[in-house]
């Protein structure tokens, strides 16, 4: 056996999720190499450690180290080269000489016990003094930490996020609830966390786990959209996980209704069961909408005249439903506007504007995200903004969810200074942001709600759109109008075919609406890359990356996870100049055209000039957003995505979990964007995926053509397919309960 004292010089190799390091260590001059499993060590730390000389045939002699002691420095040089090899942020080897010569051998308790005297060094204010000492304790707890959540089994990436989360109240939810971990740590399901709960010793059977069991499956039907499970799906589904009958289960559902952490409702011959935060949000939402829910007293003749006006000098002709969408605007408090493609509602909103304008009216314009934003923009000259950068989102990163301690500026308490808000894309907007939007929205402020009731439902939880206008409580115009410049658009006209189920002839030559039959997947794959690559960027005017190929799934062999493997290979291959990682199983690559994947309120962003100079800068990245890989730096462990508006945002190695390749992406992504040409693999499918409206969502995603590549019979299968995913949401009955009292 050897034993080695000394520095860690460098952090050769980590493998985040074991622990196994190989890091070398500088003793009395000498340089050795370490190879073992820590369960958290930085650079610059004094090591002691015991193991076996062993000879590696490629990299010599190693020390395969089974038991080490981390050793707090003792010596003045020890202690100077600790502070300034990095270990401490902000502190470099000539700041860390400063400290040392002034406190000499008391320089760590003065850092432990009384920072605020790090102050007397030039250089170092009372604000970093403190962050110094911060560093310094969370080092010695984050040890302690990584040591004790081993000992469940914890991974050592897992460990750093758990304890980046809870801090020291982790010890407590770890072994009193484990179960928490599974609703706030990204990575940790409930299987995993019943794995610790055996650990701790939480039995199958335990009121505990059950009730953890139950909160979890409906935390997992919000993630599929609902707001709520009848009864005996719940049941069913929580017992499958708990493996507990269901009657175990069922006997705590009025303990929890009593300890207010659900709220189960009656429906007809069901009940149905809220994780309570669910309940009153749609109890939030319907109470707001009803009060803003009055109507105007202006006589329509006054409105008829000033319409005719408007129509006449900025040359715009209405339909009579436009004409009466623009006047249901002036004289209500709240409106919805519905209609599908080429049926008029961009020249609605731009006459209502105008409208609104020539009364000197403030007029705000929003969408839910960033595209649509855009859209609505260069749609109507004025400008609109994500409904989170209206609400003015702000903030800095907390715990408890990944929002942090975000939060929205604009409130009950601080309301919009707005006398018309017009959102558009309201089919996006799920039951949470509804809630937040509404908060900020004055009484007495019109709010005009627009959007296409046959698009996909948010991502988020709830039917915000569709339930509204189920309620029959709202003013609703719906377009149906098809104008004439539209109609001669392929991909409108059989946008309609599909929504109302007429079968559409893809025989037909067209302009901008294309199917390719291919009969197998590797075929499709070809046909596809030779679109991308050689038709179509020339014949839409576009390149290759603003095409977008969009697919029904995940998995399979036109999955998007095997598409964007392929069309990476072909459209941005490996290449000594470009860097790139590989996390995940997958391989970032620069150039590589990405995608956010979940929302993070809390990343920063900036847009910089062509110098490179930050011209603004916010915070706030969101599910859907897309972008270009525009640098990796592979020893700052560093990556750079320009989203769209020029939004520079870097993301550390560890984030980059939040991030896939886009080449393809699901239909259910592409919701709110545009592209100037849509290619959609068609081929078999699970049917729940191979629907109506998500054809009907893919295909109006598309500005100049669309291609459909595949099997026909498939085409008209999915045309046909009505089943939509049942969603369970309840805000309709919130609506209809408070119109009757």
């Amino acid at each position: 056996m050897a034993t080695v004292t000394g520095f860690v010089e460098k952090i050769k190799f980590r493998n985040e999720d074991n622990g196994y390091t190989v890091m070398s260590v500088s003793s009395e001059g000498e340089e050795y190499i370490l190879v073992g499993t820590f369960q958290y060590i930085g650079e610059g730390e004094m090591i002691e450690a015991t193991g076996t000389m062993t000879e590696h045939p490629v990299y010599g002699e190693q020390l395969a180290v089974e038991s080490y002691e981390i050793k707090a420095p003792e010596d003045v040089t020890a202690m100077e080269r600790y502070l300034g090899s990095g270990a401490i942020k902000g502190v470099g080897a000539a700041l860390a000489a400063r400290i040392v010569r002034r406190f000499k051998a008391d320089t760590f308790r003065i850092i432990e016990e009384e920072p605020e005297r790090l102050a007397e060094v030039k250089g170092i204010s009372e604000k970093m003094a403190m962050a110094i000492s911060d560093q310094m304790e969370e080092k010695k707890e984050l040890r302690q930490a990584m040591i004790f959540l081993q000992e469940y089994g914890i991974s050592m990436n897992l460990a750093v996020k758990i304890y980046h989360e809870y801090g020291p109240r982790m010890y407590g939810i770890v072994k009193e609830n484990p179960y928490k971990l599974a609703d706030d740590i990204p990575g940790v399901g409930f299987k995993m966390a019943d794995e610790i709960a055996q650990r701790v010793g939480i039995f199958t059977d335990s009121d505990y786990r059950i009730k953890a069991g139950i909160l979890y499956t409906l935390l997992q039907a919000s993630a599929q959209g609902h707001t709520y499970l009848p009864k005996e799906e719940l049941l069913r589904h929580g017992a499958e996980l708990l493996k507990v009958t269901e009657d175990a289960m069922e006997k705590h559902l009025s303990d929890m209704q009593m300890e207010r952490k659900l709220v189960i409702k009656q429906k007809e011959e069901k009940q149905c069961v809220y994780a309570a935060v669910y309940y009153y949000t749609e109890l939030n939402v319907a109470r707001m909408l009803h009060d803003l829910n009055i109507r105007g007293s202006m006589p329509e003749e006054n409105i008829q005249k000033k319409l005719e006006k408007i129509q006449e000098s900025e040359n715009i002709e209405l339909d009579p439903l436009q004409a009466k969408a623009v006047m249901e605007a002036v004289n209500s408090g709240l409106l919805i506007i519905t209609g599908g493609p080429g049926t008029g509602k961009t020249t609605t909103i731009n006459t209502i504007i105008r409208y609104f304008e020539s009364e000197e009216m403030e007029i705000f314009l929003a969408a839910p995200t960033g595209r649509a934003a855009k859209r609505m923009t260069e749609a109507t000259g004025y400008e609109a903004k994500t409904i989170h950068r209206l609400l003015e989102l702000t903030g800095t990163p907390g715990e408890g969810d990944d929002t942090g301690s975000m939060h929205f500026e604009r409130n009950e308490e601080n309301p919009l200074d707005a006398d018309v808000i017009i959102i558009d894309e309201m089919s996006m907007v799920d039951i949470q942001l509804m809630q937040n939007l509404l908060k900020a929205v004055n009484v007495g402020t019109r709010l005009i709600l627009v959007g296409d009731v046959n698009q996909l439902p948010s991502v988020g939880p709830g039917n915000v759109l569709k339930d509204m206008i189920a309620s029959e409580q709202f003013n609703v115009v719906k377009l149906t109008h098809i104008f004439r410049q539209a109609a001669e658009s392929d991909i409108i006209v059989n946008a309609h075919k599909i929504n109302e189920g007429e079968r559409v002839d893809l025989a037909k030559r067209s302009r901008d609406f294309l199917f390719i039959r291919r009969e197998n997947p590797d075929a499709i794959i070809s046909a596809m890359l030779t679109l991308i690559t050689q038709k179509l960027p020339g014949y839409v005017n576009a390149k290759p990356f603003d095409i977008q190929i969009m697919t029904p799934m995940r998995k399979g062999a036109l999955g998007v996870e095997r598409l964007n493997t392929i069309l990476q290979s072909f459209l941005n291959p490996p290449d000594k100049a470009k860097p790139e990682k590989e996390i995940g199983g997958i391989t970032f690559r620069l150039g590589d055209k990405v995608m956010q994947i979940k929302n993070n309120y809390q990343m920063e962003w900036e847009v910089r000039n062509k110098y490179g100079i930050p011209m603004d800068k916010g915070s706030g990245i969101f599910n859907g957003d897309t972008g270009i890989i525009r640098e990796i730096n592979l020893f700052t462990e560093e990556l750079t995505v320009e989203f769209d508006e020029g939004k520079m945002v870097e993301y550390s190695f560890k984030q980059l979990e939040e991030l896939e390749l886009a080449y393809a992406i699901t239909i259910h992504k592409s919701q709110g964007s545009e592209y100037p040409a849509v290619i959609i693999p068609v081929h078999s499918g699970p049917r729940m995926l191979m629907t109506r409206n998500l054809l009907y969502t893919a295909v109006t995603r598309a500005r100049t053509c669309v291609c459909l590549v595949g099997l026909p019979d498939t085409f008209h299968a999915m045309a046909a397919n009505q089943i939509e995913q049942k969603r369970y949401s309840g805000l309709q009955d919130r609506i209809c309960e408070l119109a009757a009292l």
